[in-house]
């Protein structure tokens, strides 16, 4: 085209010849060089403008088509476009149609270069900055190019420094976060140092809150709750007029203002910070030092201004040990959200270290108890052992008075059986704690239970000259559990409470119910419980006080076996009392049941009357108990052998052949079970009646026992009056049995424990 071959011949022409073109160039230094896209189809053009624009040293990339042109869009930004419009296949005008629809490219300046005026007004519509007809002065050309070179860098600069100045925040931001994060750190290592130092509860408390003052607030107060979640401790720390190193401290037992008993309440119940705000300002705090103090009021030297509750939750659905309270004053800081973590991370540490402190109280305290126990049982069985042992003594004098000797075997008798309950009662507590009882669960009548319960613990109320008044509703009413254990259980709470009230006091057992639950309550006129044992009094070998007279006797487990009991039941127990000296009272719900059908009536079971005798083999491997029951036995007239082992047991009831074998079930060479099932396969053994002896008299240990062949069993040690009303209830000759373990039916009357 004419006008295209114009632009090269009379630019050339117009070239400097060495000397400058009037202005100055753009490079400097430090300065970006910017790239400049020419776009034409002919070689002799694009060399043409490369000319021209090579003095502005800046890169310039030459292409051949609007294609080429796209392309190179694609790889990089360009400061300014000199494109021609008429070019074969894709012209100038759709090549920056092109371009302006990519948004990256939208406005990049585009200088069309053309032979022809009327093509500008498409131009202009595509978004061309400017237009420049052929051929071009070099001069306009280079001056046009600088001044978007020049917009381009300074776009690019200006960019630079906004990323510098971001990389800079980000930098500063990132060190302060750094410095804050040490400091945070170092924050909890020290409180973790200090916590971990001590396991006494009261110091660390103390400890924490002088810590925290006033690093993390302007008072801090650390509220400790007892079991049942009131607060009985409060230890305060606080910086007057924000001086260094002017702390002040204070313990009380509780705070007494509105505003932070709700946020200290909330705190507990739900669990989560809670944040108050006194716009007012509060210039003192009223509390007490202890319970029988009256009220007093304390100066803080400034405003407090806000408030942060934070519970101490040790760990998730456990009791909370307390709150840590935190308040800012004269230092103007408030609760950021970074003050607040820390606040929280601090608590969560402090919960766990009170925690920790409180188990090891606890454990402290359970070994305390128990080695108060271990004396209290040894004082308990020497008290028996002693007259015992000087009975036994009077016992061997020569031609001792008859009455004297009746005299020592009473006490012999009387001892024995104060041990035997004291026996009873460990083995008792042992068994419900390893979960070895088993309940016989039936409707069981209140009025008679009661009665039982009463008439247990009757003896040890009249010796103290109590009254007792007893409230049952006169309807038939009936709970849900076992006949023995609810009577037990009354009974243990009735004597506690005969035990432990001043001779002539009054005890009242009363029963209420409704709908789902009958309530029975027991109150006294006694020495009461400190409200600090309220939460421990059913914990095992706790006693409400002890002296050295021991003149309650006891081993601190009764109320165990009772909150045990109770509970295998489905009940609940608990304990009142207004503090020593005002006696207490005890209250046990169980679940009410349906009246219960009157009994049939029995068929009979009658007693033979006479005083029959037998042939009877003992066996048990204690020399003095096999020597002592035959003797009781040879004195009630039956003839008797003993053995000391399994093998002897066998052979001496082969030629013996008892009609009854009182057989131990702890032997050294062969179990009572084995030797059971072998005297039941012989001929000459095979219809005996077999009586087990053994310390275990759970309904597991009995169901054995009958499995096994035995007709009775006895739990040692065994009353022989026991003894002579089993033999009295005897029938002899028997049934052979139809297979080893089957039951042998006998005649049982009314208080002798068989199956």
């Amino acid at each position: 085209m004419p006008g295209r071959e114009r632009l090269a011949s009379s630019a050339m022409s117009r070239l400097p010849r060495g000397a400058p073109d009037g202005l100055s160039p753009v490079s400097g230094a430090g300065a970006e060089r910017a790239a400049i896209l020419m776009v034409d189809d002919r070689p002799e053009n694009r060399l043409v403008l490369h000319t021209m624009l090579e003095e502005l040293g800046q890169e310039i990339i030459a292409v051949e088509s609007g294609e080429a042109a796209l392309r190179a869009l694609l790889e990089r930004d360009f400061a300014v476009i000199l494109l021609d419009v008429n070019m074969p296949g894709m012209d100038g005008l759709e090549t920056a149609g092109y371009i302006r629809r990519r948004q990256r490219n939208a406005h990049t300046p585009i200088i069309f270069l053309t032979a022809y005026a009327e093509e500008m007004g498409a131009a202009y519509s595509l978004g061309a900055v400017d237009y420049m007809l052929t051929p071009v002065v070099p001069d306009i050309l280079r001056t046009k190019v600088r001044v978007f070179v020049h917009l381009y860098q300074m776009n690019r600069q200006t960019l630079r420094q906004a990323d510098e100045r971001i990389a800079l925040v980000r930098e500063q931001a990132a060190r302060a976060a750094a410095e804050e994060s040490r400091r945070r750190s170092t924050f909890l290592a020290e409180a973790s140092d200090l916590l971990s130092s001590s396991l006494d509860a009261d110091t660390t408390a103390r400890s924490l809150v002088q810590f925290a003052v006033p690093a993390l607030a302007d008072l801090c107060g650390l509220m400790l709750t007892d079991e049942q979640g009131v607060v009985c401790q409060v230890e305060l720390c606080w910086n007057p007029e924000g001086r260094n190193g002017g702390c002040r401290t204070l313990s009380v037992t509780t705070l007494e203002d509105a505003v932070i008993s709700s946020a200290v309440e909330q705190a507990l119940v739900s669990g989560s910070t809670q944040i108050v705000t006194l716009p007012a300002g509060m210039q003192r705090l009223k509390g007490r030092k202890s319970k029988t103090e009256a009220s007093v009021q304390f100066e803080l030297g400034f405003a407090l201004r806000s408030l942060a509750a934070l519970p101490l939750l040790a760990r998730a659905r456990e009791r909370k040990v307390g709150v840590l309270l935190l308040g800012m004053g004269p230092s103007l800081r408030d609760f950021s959200t970074p003050e607040l973590a820390l606040a929280e991370d601090l608590a969560a540490r402090t919960s766990i270290s009170l925690k920790n402190c409180m188990l090891y109280a606890k454990i402290h305290e359970a070994d305390r108890r128990k080695n108060e126990f271990l004396a209290m049982l040894a004082h308990e069985l020497r008290n028996p052992l002693a007259p015992i042992r000087n009975a036994v003594h009077i016992l061997r004098q020569p031609g001792l008075d008859p009455s004297r000797a009746d005299w020592a075997s009473s006490i012999i008798d009387r001892q024995s059986q104060q041990l035997v309950r004291l026996v009873d009662d460990l083995l008792d507590v042992a068994r419900i704690t390893q979960g070895r009882i088993q309940l016989k669960i039936e409707p069981v009548n209140v009025a008679s239970v009661v009665t039982v319960a009463v008439e247990t613990s009757r003896p040890l109320i009249e010796a103290r000259g109590h009254e007792l008044a007893v409230h049952v509703p006169d309807e038939t009413l009936c709970v849900k559990g076992d006949t023995a254990r609810i009577a037990q259980i009354i009974a243990n709470i009735v004597n506690n409470a005969a035990k432990y009230t001043e001779p002539g006091g009054r005890i009242a057992i009363a029963v209420a119910y409704d709908a789902n639950e009958v309530e029975f309550r027991i109150r006294d006129t006694g020495m009461g419980i400190p409200h600090e044992m309220l939460g421990s009094i059913f914990e095992l070998f706790t006693q409400s006080s002890r002296s050295l007279d021991r003149s309650q006797g006891g081993l601190g487990i009764g109320l165990t076996v009772v909150q045990r009991l109770v509970l295998m039941q489905g009940g609940s127990v608990r304990a009142l009392s207004d503090g020593a000296g005002h006696g207490s009272e005890f209250i046990v719900k169980l679940p009410r049941a349906a009246a219960a059908p009157a009994p049939a009536p029995s068929e009979g079971m009658t007693s033979i009357d006479g005083a029959q005798r037998y042939s009877v083999l003992v066996v048990d491997d204690h020399p003095d108990a096999v020597e002592s029951m035959a003797s009781v036995l040879q004195l009630q007239g039956h003839e008797v052998r003993v053995a000391q082992n399994g093998l002897a047991a066998l052979e001496t009831a082969h030629t013996f052949r008892p009609s009854v074998v009182l057989l131990d079930i702890g032997l050294p060479d062969m179990d009572g079970y084995a030797i059971a099932r072998r005297l039941r396969a012989a001929p000459e053994t095979h219809a005996c009646v077999l009586v087990a002896l053994t310390g275990y008299g759970q309904p597991e240990d009995r169901l054995r026992s009958k499995e096994n062949g035995f007709d009775h069993h006895l739990v040692k040690p065994i009353d022989p009056a026991i003894l002579r009303e089993l033999f009295a209830t005897l029938a002899l000759p028997r049934k052979a049995p139809s297979a080893v373990g089957n039951g042998i039916r006998l005649h049982i009357s009314p208080g002798v424990s068989g199956f």
